[in-house]
């Protein structure tokens, strides 16, 4: 199946760039370019895109808000949302999984690294990992800014502990060779935890985690 990929960013050469590449994939294919965020929300809509490719910082509507939008439209319950950051600087990227996205990268990653993250975010998995992306979710967590929720006491002590591993990046396989499950016990596990909290995929149940003090900071 192809990937059908929107690319929001308002600089001209980093899409064209982006758009060389995705076009070089043989399961991928470029369906729209925005400069703006409101034209990401309106290509998403008129697009049929799989995926977005989302800049933060856009004129009009930032990458936020509209992946915000994008995930509040039932009209585009299957588009994902992958965001792009230039890491050190941004300090937005918490919001953006709050809004919806799936996922994030850095701007100078390797091409080979992009073209993975689309595959993973489009298979309906989300791109976190235990290194960086943890250190700069909790980082951001627990600044004065950073709004608290209350914890998920509706899981189960099992499902804490699953809820747990998942903030610190692990998959099912790792999840179930911690616990001594099966890969299929820990995706069961995930995707219960998933439904009692609403969360629309893991990247948000990494926000739960730290938000509601699962996971602290600094205990990676």
């Amino acid at each position: 199946m192809t990937i059908r990929v929107l690319l929001a960013d308002d600089q001209t050469l980093v899409r064209e760039a982006f758009a060389m590449l995705v076009e070089s994939a043989r399961d991928m294919e470029v369906v729209g370019q925005a400069a703006t965020g409101r034209q990401a929300v309106e290509l998403a809509r008129t697009g049929r895109a799989d995926l977005v490719v989302m800049d933060i910082r856009m004129p009009d509507l930032d990458g936020i808000e509209a992946t915000r939008l994008i995930a509040a439209d039932d009209d585009l319950a299957g588009v994902r949302v992958l965001v792009l950051t230039t890491y050190d600087t941004d300090e937005y990227i918490v919001d953006a999984l709050r809004a919806g996205a799936s996922g994030f990268l850095v701007k100078d990653t390797r091409p080979a690294e992009l073209l993975d993250a689309i595959r993973t975010v489009a298979a309906g998995e989300s791109l976190l990992s235990p290194g960086p992306t943890a250190r700069l979710i909790e980082r951001f967590l627990r600044s004065p800014s950073a709004p608290a929720t209350g914890g998920p006491e509706c899981l189960s002590e099992r499902e804490r502990e699953v809820l747990a591993l998942v903030a610190r990046g692990l998959n099912n396989t790792e999840i179930a060779e911690v616990l001594g499950l099966s890969p299929l016990t820990a995706k069961t596990h995930v995707s219960r935890i998933m439904g009692k909290l609403a969360a629309r995929d893991r990247a948000q149940l990494v926000i739960v985690a730290y938000e509601s003090g699962i996971v602290t900071p600094g205990n990676i």
